[in-house]
């Protein structure tokens, strides 16, 4: 039986539950590897052999060699999982969010020092 999950209506919002965390498991493993050198070592120097390692999907293995976060976390990534790939590339959490919501970095840093999104982007679809 599927759980009423209101949340997915959220334009732009993935919310990481139970059914995201299970999906993402194995890309999640591999991006909490990445907190020791050896592996940074290893995925640095093939990522694509380092990635074949983990039984992840091919989709999954796609964004991350693409560093596409946005379809790493509709895959079952954890941000802050995630953020172990970024910060193995030298790229700031900011850096990393401004790419996820298509904005350069300072554009992104401006927006959240002027307080955010608009409420506007935080509606629900069926309330539109």
């Amino acid at each position: 039986m599927s759980l009423n999950k209101p949340y997915r209506e959220i334009p732009g919002t993935t919310v990481f539950d139970a059914e995201m965390a299970s999906a993402g498991f194995h890309l999640n493993q591999f991006c909490m590897s990445l907190m020791k050198a050896e592996n940074r070592a290893m995925f640095s120097a093939d990522e694509k052999a380092y990635l074949d390692q983990w039984p992840m999907t091919e989709t999954q293995k796609s964004a991350v060699l693409a560093r596409d976060y946005n379809a790493m976390l509709a895959a079952g990534g954890n941000i802050y999982f995630l953020a172990k790939i970024f910060s193995s590339d030298g790229l700031s959490f900011q850096f990393a969010a401004a790419t996820m919501t298509g904005m350069s970095q300072p554009d992104y840093a401006q927006m959240m020092l002027a307080g955010g999104r608009s409420p506007e982007n935080n509606i629900v679809k069926k309330d539109k």
